[in-house]
């Protein structure tokens, strides 16, 4: 780690890449009284690492419901009730800041619990068994802020917080994510103004060339440290800076906040976690690893959609040859795997990676299962698929005979994978589409936000011919077996196996220090698939599911949806 002096004379040039001079000069002295102010969190822990035993679940704070409990007290006790600390580390708590829409990403209080859902005592409960995960939501807040509110009222600290749309620009390659119009007006005190709305007319778009909103999110960042948080999400942030006539996506200014994020906390928090969100095709999604001095973890936003392609298809060659140019992080940074989260899975980051047809089938397949399908607006005012909105379970079929064996296999395949899992908490107790969550609200997101009764959903996972019961144990066996092997590591090595069968997928997995490997073998199609390891003549192990003993080179055979995790006797290929 470099010494705080050269950390600062990083802020001080990224400061003046953003900003004018005397502008750069003073939010630098802003940022140092910020980090004197929170110079004892660097005291608390030590810099960041993660091993074979780091899992995350996400979930909404209010998930769980008891009446006589808060949300955040329902859901640590199921947490704990369930044997899910001794088995999962870090829990994402999506926002649970006061908010006016979108199930919390429109937050009308950065630094407050909602309500409704608890107090912060609460969440420092959850944090007694779990490590944190936050979400700074730094591209917008609500209308209804004070933010927003003192903008419209005119107070002269915030009338630069906000971005006021002209007839002047050119606004006519900004890429956006929705089909909602860009700007909204709004009344203020200096009468009507059309102001960014890149989200929707309720997530107001905050202006990042003014220094004043850039030191507020840092502040609020720190914020967020101090009550435990060890990973910040950081939402929409591809969306940060505006330069009209550009994309506003993307743009190397967002990039310079980030890394001035980081090197602020490598000063305070060395041991937080910053995890860009971008959904974005791959190659603009793992950019924002920088130089490894940007993000710590990136989303692999391309993983839901590969993985449910090849299942469906029964076809691992498109997922197989991502694998294959999968460069390995920089030092220091890892990917953050994951099949399903909050929102719905990504189309954009298939882009240059599977052909229409193929993205046609999982559109498909979404509608057959009941599913919807969101659309944003392009340049040139047409709406194109943009998320499919589906559970990731009742997305892989309709089949009651394959569906837990098919979305077993995935989220193993997931498990796996070089990086971080990210555990969604309908994939861990294997919900299926909310549809009359969907249809009350209007909200096709909601096909996955389904929340529970505490006492009826102990009952359902304790019912043994449910079909949650069984994907919710065959789950914690997964997620147990995965912890104790180091091969698992974010950071093992990750070879892709040279089989010939379109249908079963396989790559090994090799700790840090080289001491253990694990090959796995995963067989995608509903037939029994009988294969060759090619040069692994010399190998054998244990098949950590069965306890079976495996000789690499003869030939396997694997069950229908059959996977295996052989762990070799002997440590390399």
């Amino acid at each position: 780690m470099s010494s705080p002096d050269n950390s600062i004379k990083r802020i001080a040039r990224r400061l003046r890449i953003l900003y004018s001079e005397l502008e750069a000069t003073n939010c630098l002295a802003k940022i140092i009284i910020l980090m004197e102010r929170h110079s004892h969190l660097a005291r608390q822990k030590s810099t960041q690492t993660w091993s074979e035993k780091d899992i995350v679940l996400i979930t909404y704070s209010d998930q769980v419901r008891h009446p006589s409990l808060t949300p955040l007290q329902a859901l640590n006790r199921f947490l704990v009730d369930n044997g899910l600390s001794s088995l999962i580390n870090t829990i994402h708590l999506l926002p649970f800041y006061p908010f006016s829409s979108d199930d919390g990403f429109s937050v009308v209080d950065y630094r407050a619990v909602d309500p409704a859902v608890g107090t912060w005592s609460d969440v420092e409960a959850v944090h007694e068994n779990f490590t944190l995960m936050f979400d700074l939501v730094l591209n917008h807040i609500s209308q209804r802020s004070d933010w927003f509110q003192k903008f419209c009222r005119g107070d002269p600290q915030y009338l630069d917080f906000f971005i006021e749309v002209t007839p002047e620009m050119d606004i006519s390659s900004v890429v956006r994510p929705r089909s909602f119009p860009l700007m909204h007006e709004f009344e203020t005190s200096a009468g009507p103004k059309k102001i960014w709305t890149t989200f929707g007319r309720d997530q107001v778009d905050l202006n990042y060339k003014n220094p004043g909103v850039l030191c507020a999110m840092l502040e609020v960042l720190l914020h967020y440290v101090e009550h435990g948080a060890r990973i910040i999400r950081l939402d929409a942030v591809a969306f940060l800076w505006k330069i009209p006539g550009t994309t506003c996506l993307n743009l190397k200014q967002t990039h310079q906040v980030i890394k001035l994020y980081r090197d602020v906390l490598s000063i305070v928090a060395p041991h937080v976690i910053l995890l860009t969100e971008t959904n974005l095709p791959h190659e603009e999604n793992i950019s924002y690893f920088g130089d490894g001095d940007e993000a710590h973890m990136v989303y692999q936003f391309s993983l839901p959609p590969l993985l449910a392609d090849a299942l469906l298809q029964e076809d691992t060659r498109l997922l197989r040859r991502w694998l294959l140019y999968l460069d390995a992080p920089l030092p220091g940074t890892t990917f953050f795997n994951f099949t399903a989260s909050h929102d719905g899975i990504g189309i954009r980051p298939l882009e240059g990676l599977v052909p229409w047809e193929r993205v046609s089938a999982l559109i498909t397949a979404t509608e057959k299962s009941g599913g919807r399908i969101s659309v944003r607006r392009t340049p040139n005012e047409t709406d194109v698929p943009y998320e499919l909105n589906v559970t990731y379970r009742d997305l892989l079929g309709t089949d009651q005979d394959l569906i837990v064996d098919r979305f077993i296999l995935s989220q193993a395949v997931m498990l796996s994978l070089a990086g971080i899992p990210g555990i969604y908490f309908h994939s861990l107790v294997g919900s299926g589409n909310d549809i009359s969550g969907m249809e009350e609200s209007g909200i096709p997101r909601r096909i996955n936000r389904q929340k529970y009764d505490l006492d009826e959903l102990t009952h359902t996972l304790t019912d043994k011919v449910s079909l949650q019961f069984e994907i919710f144990n065959r789950y914690r066996s997964l997620v147990y077996i995965r912890t104790q092997q180091s091969a698992f590591h974010p950071n093992g090595d990750q070879v892709v196996l040279d089989i010939d069968n379109r249908q079963v997928l396989g790559f090994s997995r090799t700790n840090p220090d080289k001491t253990e490997s694990i090959i796995v073998l995963y067989n995608f199609s509903c037939k029994k698939q009988t294969i060759r390891i090619k040069n692994n003549s010399k190998h054998s192990g244990t098949d950590l599911m069965t306890k079976e003993q495996v000789i690499l080179s003869n030939p396997i055979t694997l069950a229908p949806l059959m996977f295996r995790w052989v762990k070799l006797k002997v440590p390399t290929l």
